[in-house]
Parts: C-alpha cells; sequence; structure tokens
C-alpha cells in the first residue's frame, strides 16, 4: 500500500508505503531521504541531471533506489509471504534544510505505520563501495540556527563619533563566540559556533543603521547545547551595554543528536556483515553534520548506517555537497540486500 503524505508547502511531498507479510507482527520502518540541492551538476555521465541548477549532490537517489529495490525484493522473492509484520517505507523530504522529519511526523508518517523500529542508510564519500560504516557513538550532532540583527546609529563614515558602530559590534559578538568553544567547552568534548553570514551597510564610507549575523550551533550533548545558548545570550546583552547598540537575539531550535539504539545498531551491523564481510565494516567517528532522522529516532528505536560510494579506480572520489559529487552505482544492490537481511533478522 502506499499513502502520499502532502506537506504544508506545494514544492514538498513525501510517501508511505508499506508491505504486509504473511502473518501478523512487528512493523519495520525503512527511511529514504529523497530531496535534491540548489547545485548545477559538472558531471558527463548518462545519469546527470536533467534539470539545470538542481542536482542529487548528497546520494539521496541512491537512498529512494535502495528503499524501492528492497520493496521490490520483497515482492517478487517470496520473502512477503515468509515475514511476520509488515515492512513500512518513509520517503522524506527536505532532510537537506532538516525540516522533512518534523513535516512528515506532524502530517501523520509515524501514527500510519505504527513502527516498532526504524532505520536507514546514507551514502559515505571518501569510504569505498563495498564497506559500511558503522558509527562507534553518537552519530550526528544536534543543529539549531541563530539569528542576531544588530541597531545602531548611522554615519558618515568620516564621521564615526557620530555613530553607534553595529559592524564593530558584530566583530566582537564573532570574535566572542570563538572564546565560548575554547575557554567554556570540556575540550574533551565537542562543540562548533560558526557564522555564515554577516550582512551590513551599503557603501565604503557610510557606516550602517544596523548588521545582520546568522549561523548555525552544532553539539552532542545536551548541556553543552544549554552552556553554548546561554552564553550566547550573555555576549550579546554584553553588546548593548558595552557598544549602545540594540540586539535582537534569536535560537531557531533545529533537529536533535543522532544516537543510534544499540538493540538496533546491533542489527543493522549483523546484516552488513552477512552481506560484506567483517573485515569490511568500518567503526567511525560522529560527524557534526546534522541528519534530520534524529527526529524519528526521538520517538522510535532506530539507527543509521553509512554505505561507502567512492572507488577511485573510477575516478568517483568527489565530496558531498560539491558539483561533480558521483557515487558507484554498485552500492545499490549491496544496500537492497543490506536491508533485505535486516528484514528477515527482525521479521522472519
Amino acid at each position: 500500500g502506499v499513502q502520499q503524505v502532502r506537506l504544508p508547502t506545494d514544492m514538498e511531498v513525501g510517501a508511505v508505503g508499506f508491505v504486509e507479510g504473511g502473518a501478523p507482527g512487528k512493523t519495520l520502518a525503512l527511511r529514504a531521504d529523497i530531496d535534491a540541492l540548489p547545485i548545477a551538476e559538472s558531471n558527463e555521465v548518462p545519469y546527470k541531471s536533467r534539470t539545470p541548477g538542481v542536482m542529487h549532490a548528497c546520494g539521496h537517489d541512491a537512498h529512494a533506489a535502495i528503499m524501492l529495490g528492497v520493496a521490490k525484493n520483497l515482492m517478487e522473492s517470496g520473502l512477503r509471504e515468509r515475514i511476520k509484520g509488515r515492512v513500512g517505507f518513509i520517503f522524506q523530504p527536505a532532510e537537506e534544510v532538516l525540516t522533512g522529519a518534523r513535516k512528515m511526523i506532524d502530517a501523520g508518517a509515524l501514527e500510519a505505520l505504527k513502527p516498532d523500529c526504524v532505520a536507514a542508510c546514507h551514502v559515505l564519500p571518501g569510504l569505498a563501495v563495498g564497506k559500511v560504516g558503522i558509527y562507534k557513538d553518537a552519530s550526528f550532532a544536534a543543529a539549531d540556527t541563530f539569528s542576531l540583527t544588530i541597531h545602531g546609529k548611522g554615519a558618515h563614515g568620516a564621521k564615526p563619533e557620530q555613530s553607534i558602530d553595529p559592524i564593530i559590534a558584530g566583530v566582537q559578538f564573532i570574535a566572542g563566540l570563538q572564546t565560548i568553544i575554547s575557554r567554556n567547552v570540556d575540550p574533551i568534548k565537542s562543540a562548533v559556533i560558526t557564522v555564515g553570514r554577516f550582512q551590513a551597510g551599503t557603501a565604503p564610507n557610510i557606516i550602517p543603521e544596523q548588521a545582520v549575523l546568522e549561523g548555525t550551533i552544532r553539539s552532542f550533548q545536551l548541556e553543552i547545547r544549554n552552556l553554548l545558548i546561554r552564553r550566547m545570550n550573555e555576549m550579546v546583552a554584553a553588546l548593548e551595554i558595552g557598544f549602545g547598540v540594540k540586539a535582537e537575539f534569536q535560537i531557531i531550535e533545529g533537529v536533535p543528536a543522532l544516537r543510534d539504539d544499540e538493540t538496533i545498531k546491533s542489527l543493522l551491523r549483523t546484516a552488513a556483515e552477512k552481506v560484506v564481510g567483517p573485515e569490511n565494516i568500518a567503526v567511525i567517528d560522529p560527524t557534526t553534520g546534522a541528519e534530520d532522522f534524529a527526529l524519528f529516532t526521538k520517538l522510535v528505536p532506530g539507527a543509521l548506517i553509512r554505505l561507502g560510494c567512492s572507488n577511485e579506480a573510477r575516478g568517483i572520489v568527489g565530496k558531498a555537497h560539491a558539483p561533480d559529487f558521483d557515487l558507484d552505482e554498485a552500492l545499490l544492490p549491496i544496500g537492497v540486500e543490506i536491508f533485505t537481511e535486516v528484514i528477515k533478522a527482525y521479521l522472519g
């Protein structure tokens, strides 16, 4: 069965499908993110994007193909009749902007399936095709966004004493952020604060009325996240006192850290070892990238594995989110086999 999930914007549509087994039992949900990126593809390959300025530069097309392959395998191999329970498929948009999982949940994707556990995969550039990455601890970092608007007083650049310069205040704020990481966060733990946007002014000889800063916060522990936000709020308050500006500071909550359920992670690892061999399992460190699959695992036990997609001999070594990103399609049957083994083990 297939249920289309219409999300709040016309451009975002997800789907939930399921395959019923031969007898009642548990429900295993498999998630695939399906969105592309606003990048012009530079690869000259038969499967090059046909939409100018849009390409699959992160492997989500492979994730969707793998899960469709698993569904096809279930229907055509006779496995469907032998399993107890059902397999649900969640095809989710907007992972790249970390909004799709929340919208799918709000639209009833989990209510439709009522899964007992959820699993997913993501390709990993830099890991050779045929290898599978398993995280040893947390997988992905929590991600939040911040916005700071600093209101000052404009003036001629030759008369700075007549101004309240928001640029100077913004620069001081950015410099202060570095001390949060270097002096407030336990060096054994990790966190990231990055300012990705600093916009102010219209001309080289005019001190502007305001400056706008935006950035991202990454952390793995809730107490570290709370520490970062508290210290940032304190620095914003200090700007108003020290520079005479008015500041509007906002934290836009993103997604939590992804921590794999140990039972589901063990299930995925065992299945992967059966398909590629124990020698091709790579235990990998956490990434400060974010993954909104964490919103599913916050509600349902789950885990995510990484599939190697690089092939140096074929020149497929590109980085994700780059115009030359490519993957070795040999990973597709490997992914299908792994998740088919997961189904056998969990519902067999």
